[in-house]
């Protein structure tokens, strides 16, 4: 067993408990079984985390961290606000390549909602990432780019349920869902009454 750095091994145990939650869910897998796969042993688990559920935790507050790492990656060369909020609809953690597997902890943490200091942790992650949205949308509506009929709150609300709506029927591996028969896309629709026609595709 190697010694690593303690936050390089706080970073592999989290590498391979989100792995092992993906494909056992949060009560199935074991921390014997995250410490065998990590090539530790189990106290070495309880070293980074003093219980299952704190290491669940942190992966919630991982996954969100590396969400908004995704969206300012995406956002680094937009050349206006309009282009932005195009970007962020586009940017879907749930079903982008480099995020749907780190999302997976997500979906994993809406069955676990029984539990209140997990429900307390998503509900921490979803108000971080509708506070970044409302930042956007906010931005977007004083330069002109986005209607004011609705505040940047309610927006920032709108893009996170089409979000969550879209990755959830996608991890369902729904056929076609959010297009229509001509090939029209649900982020078309919203990006369109957001930006106005044309918006979409500028």
């Amino acid at each position: 067993m190697a010694r690593l750095p303690a936050a390089q091994r706080r970073e592999q145990l989290l590498e391979t408990a989100a792995s092992l939650f993906a494909v056992r869910g949060y009560a199935g897998a074991t921390t014997s079984e995250i410490a065998r796969a990590a090539g530790v042993t189990e106290p070495i688990i309880y070293r980074h985390f003093p219980s299952k559920r704190d290491l669940f935790i942190a992966l919630i507050e991982r996954t969100g961290e590396m969400t908004l790492k995704l969206w300012q990656h995406e956002l680094a060369t937009a050349p206006d606000p309009a282009e932005r909020l195009r970007r962020l609809m586009g940017a879907n953690p749930m079903v982008a390549d480099k995020g749907k597997g780190i999302y997976r902890v997500i979906v994993q943490a809406m069955t676990e909602v029984e539990d209140p200091q997990i429900l307390e942790a998503l509900n921490l992650h979803v108000q971080r990432l509708h506070e970044f949205l409302t930042r956007e949308v906010q931005t977007a509506q004083d330069s002109g780019s986005v209607s004011k009929r609705f505040s940047p709150q309610l927006t920032a609300w709108a893009l996170i349920h089409m979000g969550l709506g879209y990755g959830v029927l996608g991890a369902m591996g729904v056929q076609r869902h959010g297009v229509d028969d001509s090939g029209h896309h649900i982020r078309d629709m919203l990006t369109e009454l957001m930006l106005g026609p044309g918006g979409a595709s500028r």
